[in-house]
């Protein structure tokens, strides 16, 4: 009778130890509120990402399909390994004497002393084996020395190929050495809200990959330098992104998901010279066919259409029924032009070349100079309410003369002429020696001022009725105000002959 109750003490006793032993395993569940869980939410994110919808959910396949996917995100590794292996380093060196100390009196007013020596830094892409790298104008200008640094740190040097301002793309060689190289890709396929890389090396940071996305199409900044010399005007047609970009980035690579290159690094938006969320890249069919022509023929061929333009505003619009504001407005074509040849004519608006659209000043620039002279390209453009396609072959500049309208700013009347008339904030009058129509002798704050009309325009037509005299010119706006026309189409010549169209806003 004794071993009976011992033996019951022993059992209660081991099933304690064994109860307390299980509640200590199991305290790290329930481990105090401010214990970090970092680790096991990372770990169980795969299950959570892959949304499936339980067997009596309400919600349609194809929405539970779409909540899916903006959960998943694209794998940037296969894209990265590619353009870190093709984007290079820039390095360059450029002697400036010092303005220090003069020579003796034989050479009076010239500089002599030291020579400093400056550096710079920036990327560049490889575009094929042969051993041409693309990068920016900007990064190699007035350099000595160039010297490329690849991503397995080998150092070449290079030599000047090409380069051009207006676009700010330049192109160098080296000594073909084993390159990988980057595919082109269509930046014309490019959408906002596109994934995409910027591989550069900022701030000396070599081989660096930061990631964005396209922000905006088409960005003007008026950043580059016309070259008044030839002629030449700065093409810009900017894709905006927000991947960080920073000082020694220019010439980079901009990226797609799949490793191809739609852009070289150009610019940022900055008050500080570093990155604040805007950064700009040149398209790459742009680039590709700069470059191409830097290698073939040591310069860019550029093609021309031959018209003067405007961008299309609301009132614009308007008046000649496009069923959107967009598009450029031709104002003049130029005598001997490809599209004077074509038959293209003042009031077409053009919507398109090549069949990739044209909505606004920038793009047709970049779409007219991806063209070289002789190359035939379709326009499409608006004219009386439809569309039409135009076959343009373009010409080079030098091919035809620009045509300038027989006066000059000092043909142009005085504000104290008689005879003249103040509607609507804008005083206009005759006078000889000008082109048919009135001339605007002042423009005060009014829908004049605010379509841009300046003094010295002659107005030669309003709503497409001639205005020969003041009289005419009071009769056609009196007609356009009375019929409730909202959009009032002005068109005339500005001071220098060139041909001027204005949408006046009267609302």
């Amino acid at each position: 009778m004794t071993r009976k109750p011992l033996f019951l003490i022993l059992l209660s006793f081991s099933a304690a130890f064994l109860g307390g032993a299980v509640a200590l395993g199991l305290k790290p569940a329930t481990a105090p509120a401010d214990t970090p869980h970092f680790h096991t939410v990372l770990e169980h994110q795969p299950a959570a990402v892959e949304l499936r919808p339980a067997s009596n959910s309400t919600a349609a396949p194809d929405e539970a399909a779409s909540a899916a996917n903006l959960t998943s995100l694209p794998d940037f590794r296969g894209a990265a390994s590619r353009a870190l292996d093709a984007v290079v380093h820039v390095r360059t060196a450029q002697q400036v004497a010092l303005r220090q100390g003069w020579s003796d009196w034989g050479s009076l007013f010239q500089p002599s002393g030291p020579v400093q020596v400056q550096t710079g830094s920036g990327s560049g892409v490889i575009l094929d084996a042969r051993g041409y790298i693309v990068t920016n104008h900007h990064v190699i200008e007035g350099a000595d020395v160039i010297e490329i640094g690849l991503n397995d740190n080998r150092t070449l040097q290079a030599e000047l190929v090409g380069s051009d301002p207006t676009t700010d793309i330049a192109v160098l060689k080296v000594a073909p050495s084993d390159l990988h190289a980057l595919k082109w890709g269509d930046s014309d396929a490019v959408q906002v809200g596109d994934w995409v890389l910027a591989v550069g090396n900022p701030f000396d940071l070599t081989s660096t990959v930061t990631a964005g996305i396209v922000s905006a199409k088409a960005r003007d900044l008026q950043l580059l330098r016309p070259d008044f010399d030839r002629s030449l005007f700065p093409v810009e047609s900017f894709i905006q992104t927000d991947a960080a970009v920073n000082p020694g980035n220019s010439g980079g690579a901009l990226v797609d998901v799949s490793g191809n290159l739609i852009g070289i690094n150009t610019a940022i938006a900055s008050k500080t010279g570093s990155y604040a969320g805007y950064a700009f890249a040149v398209p790459s069919n742009l680039a590709q066919k700069v470059a191409r022509d830097l290698i073939e023929y040591g310069a860019v061929q550029r093609a021309f259409l031959g018209v003067n333009i405007t961008p299309v505003d609301e009132p614009l619009a308007d008046r000649l029924d496009l069923p959107a504001v967009e598009g450029v407005l031709v104002t003049g074509v130029t005598s001997g032009s490809g599209a004077a040849a074509a038959g293209m004519a003042a009031g077409d608006v053009i919507l398109a070349v090549a069949g990739t659209p044209a909505s606004t000043v920038p793009q047709l620039l970049e779409r007219v100079n991806r063209f070289r002279p002789g190359q035939t390209a379709e326009v499409q453009v608006w004219r009386d309410g439809r569309t039409l396609p135009i076959e343009v072959q373009l010409t080079a500049r030098g091919d035809w003369q620009e045509d300038r309208a027989a006066w000059g700013a000092e043909t142009a009347p005085s504000d104290a002429m008689e005879g003249t008339a103040l509607m609507y904030g804008c005083r206009v009058g005759g006078a000889e020696n000008v082109p048919s129509g009135v001339v605007v002798l002042a423009v005060e704050p009014g829908p004049f001022s605010k379509a841009g009309v300046q003094k010295g325009t002659v107005i030669q037509s309003v709503n497409g009725t001639p205005t020969p005299d003041v009289d005419a010119y009071v009769r056609a706006v009196e007609t356009a105000i009375r019929e409730g026309d909202v959009g009032i189409l002005i068109e005339g010549v500005d001071r220098t002959g060139k041909a001027v169209w204005y949408g006046l806003d009267m609302d």
